[in-house]
């Protein structure tokens, strides 16, 4: 392999890579545009979201819908990885406790005007042996 195509190959890769972080904090940005509450994570974690989520969307798809393979660079490639971005952010954020307390019910975010500086009541639990 003489340096010109190794050069090109190198430029080809750099490309690619450039492409996906763009494409990829657009769609974890959009996906946490489109989840209601706050959101977790910073920019990195947006954009791992936002690749993550284009791989598995772009892969879903192209299981179901054998002999195409779905470009992320695309109409329909955009919407599916913004699909998989926002369930990764929800999956992210059931099990991060965002959504349920361990022995409560779920929770809905609301903000209470009275309580500023008191936490809530904590649960106690009882062993009744």
């Amino acid at each position: 392999m003489d340096n010109q195509a190794f050069m090109d190959n190198v430029q080809t890769i750099a490309n690619l890579v450039l492409v996906w972080v763009g494409f990829g904090t657009l769609v974890g940005l959009l996906a946490k545009a489109i989840m209601p509450g706050r959101d977790p994570g910073g920019a990195v974690a947006t954009l791992a979201m936002g690749v993550a989520g284009t791989v598995i969307g772009c892969g879903v798809v192209s299981y179901f819908w054998q002999g195409h393979i779905v470009s992320p660079i695309s109409p329909l490639g955009f919407c599916v990885a913004t699909a998989g971005a926002f369930v990764l952010l929800f999956f992210y954020k059931l099990l991060g406790g965002y959504y349920f307390v361990e022995g409560s019910g779920p929770l809905v975010p609301r903000r209470r005007m009275f309580m500023r500086g008191r936490q809530p009541a904590s649960v106690v639990y009882e062993d009744n042996r």
